[in-house]
Order: structure tokens, then sequence, then C-alpha cells
């Protein structure tokens, strides 16, 4: 694809472009393609959401003065045709929270929840709620109004642990935090999320929203996660969309780059230790590419990483974001089961993959 070019980022966001939907096949138009798998059962499918396409373009954003004016006028293009999709995926009732899938419109009231399967979608345990991941990367990558951040900041609230319901999913220590949850449904299980969490507070530290109480216990959490070393030999627990070290260390590298959170500044160098020594280990690609640039958001300069000796297969099939099957069980036996591959997807999106390479260009 790259043959007679460098994979520079101007090139490489030109493809990106490419690959986003223009309403051609299963996808929406401004969606880009995604796929959830289990090479376990053999299992493979189209993965209409709003996560990777919301997700590259904050990932895309994010250096977006850096690049040339053709290739900003690209992350220009791609964000109108995806901003116009997200509707889509906006709460069925209204409100300014999203969901991972399409949400019931018309008169089916149809929920878009594991499209195109044969099976999961006419299962309604598998239907997901709205959720603070996705929520937080709409807020991030549109322009919401000082009454929707306060709107947002007070239905965060309601959802957090102790609100109506108690966390039991987690390391007993965390039980009485009073940090947010992943889920806005009113009966869905409280979670806590690393990355979720990394992401939301992000947020929240972009507008300059003010700190309460689930804001400092968020703060807590992810610290703890880091002190404790439970990000590094307990991964799943820590965040079950995203159970492998390298991602949460990326995720919360993201948030101390930017903002430098005073509750967070103790692990920094935690981080910076654990990433290194990852470094020294045999790891796939675009995991040392990931890696590197939480070092370097972290203020280190990690060794250079020659982005055109990557295989394109392996951006191709890089897989960010996981879905655990059993995790919504609060039953000890099944909760046990849940970190198991045989009852995950591991999710895929070729955009959101390149993006991330894009986002290491510009961070060297």
């Amino acid at each position: 694809m790259f043959s007679h070019q460098e994979r520079s980022a101007a090139a490489i966001i030109g493809h990106i472009a490419s690959l986003q939907s223009r309403g051609e096949g299963v996808f929406p138009d401004g969606i880009f393609p995604a796929y959830r798998a289990n090479k376990t059962w053999g299992y493979h499918r189209p993965a209409t959401n709003l996560f990777f396409t919301a997700l590259t373009l904050f990932t895309l954003m994010g250096k977006e003065d850096r690049l040339p004016p053709e290739a900003r006028a690209a992350v220009d293009a791609i964000s109108q045709r995806a901003v116009r999709a997200y509707p889509l995926f906006q709460n069925k009732d209204g409100l300014q929270t999203y969901n991972f899938y399409q949400t019931p419109r018309g008169a089916e009231k149809k929920s878009g929840h594991f499209p195109h399967g044969y099976l999961l979608n006419r299962l309604e345990h598998f239907r997901l709620p709205d959720d603070v991941d996705d929520t937080a990367m709409v807020y991030l990558t549109t322009e919401p109004t000082p009454a929707e951040l306060a709107w947002l900041k007070q239905k965060l609230t309601l959802h957090a642990n102790g609100a109506t319901r108690q966390i039991r999913n987690t390391f007993p220590d965390y039980g009485q935090l009073r940090a947010y949850s992943t889920w806005f449904g009113k009966n869905m299980y409280v979670e806590f999320d690393a990355c979720v969490l990394s992401n939301l507070l992000y947020c929240i530290f972009r507008y300059g929203l003010p700190l309460n109480v689930h804001d400092h216990d968020s703060l807590a959490f992810l610290r703890s996660v880091v002190e404790t070393g439970r990000y590094r030999t307990h991964p799943f627990r820590c965040a079950h969309s995203y159970p492998h070290t390298v991602l949460i260390l990326y995720h919360l590298a993201r948030l101390i780059g930017a903002f430098s959170p005073e509750a967070l500044e103790p692990i920094r160098p935690i981080l910076i230790r654990d990433a290194g020594a990852l470094l020294a280990t045999a790891l796939p690609a675009m995991d040392r590419l990931l890696i590197s640039t939480a070092l370097i958001r972290l203020g280190e300069r990690p060794p250079r990483i020659d982005v055109n000796a990557i295989p394109e297969t392996e951006i191709r099939n890089y897989s960010f974001f996981v879905a655990g099957m059993l995790t919504a069980y609060e039953n000890p036996l099944l909760y046990r089961l849940a970190p198991s591959p045989f009852v995950r997807m591991n999710w895929t999106c070729e955009a959101h993959s390149w993006a991330l390479v894009v986002e290491y260009l510009l961070e060297v």
C-alpha cells in the first residue's frame, strides 16, 4: 500500500480517509469499519460501532496542529462525516449519552447490538446500555455547550459506585471508592475500568470541569492499580475492556501527559520504569509503538521506531479493545472464567490502528 512512499503522517491520513465508509455495504456513512473476532470459535464478523470512529477522530485531532495544510483539511473532512453519524448511536430517548452500538429508532425499536451476527444480537442479555467511554469520546470530538457539560457531570454522579448500586467485581479494597462506573444503565452492574476512567477524566480535565468526590476517587483508583502493580499482574481486573498492561499504560500516560493531575504525579516514575522494562522484552511491534508513545508523553525519549518496518497485517489486525462475554455476571465462578480467551471478543479497526501510527509520528 505504501510501497512507493514512506509512511508519512500525511500519506497515512489519506489512507485512513479512504477507509471511512460512504454508506456502502454494512457500515453507515461516516463510520470506520471494525470487526469482532474469536479465533477459538473461528468467529469473525463486521461490527458497526461508534467507539472506533470517535476514537480514531480523537486520536487524529490530538495533533492536528502539527500536520501540513492538506492533511489537516483531510482530518477536518473525516471529522465532519464522522460527526454526522453520531446521532445513530445517541441515547434512544434523546439524552446526551451515547451507546457503543446503534440505538433503537423508528417503530421497530430494534437494538443494534452485535450487528451482522446470527445469535448474540437476538439475546437481550448482550444488549448494552449507554456507556461512559463512547460518551466521553463524543464530547471530546465535538463542541459541547457549558449546559451539556454540566448535565453530563450530574448524570455521571447518578451512576457512580454507591449511588444506587455497589461494585462487586473489583478488588475488595476498592469497594468503597465512589469512582465512576463504565455504564449509565440503571439496572447495569457497577464497573471500574482504568482505561475508561482515563478517557472520562481526560474529558473532565479538557473542559475544566470542577472535581468532586467521584473524580478524586476515580483518580485514587488509577493511582492504586499502578502503585500496587495490579495493572501488571491483574490487567483484566483493572480494565475489563482493555485487559492488557500496554493498553492501560498507554491510557494513563495520555491523561498524565496532557494534564499532569496532581494525584497521578507519584505514578509517573513507576509508569516510566514499567514501560522501559516492557520495551526490553519481546513485544509485538504495535505494542512497542504504544509504549514508545506513552514514554514520550511522560517526558522520556525512547529509541525511535521505524514505522515502515511494521507489517501491514499487524497494523490491520491489532486489537485495541476487548469485549468480555462474562464480565456482566457478578457470580464469583463466572467472573473467574471471564478473562478466558474462549469468552472474549477481540475488536479490530484498521483506521484506528493507522491513527496510532500517525500519533506516534507526530510525537517523535
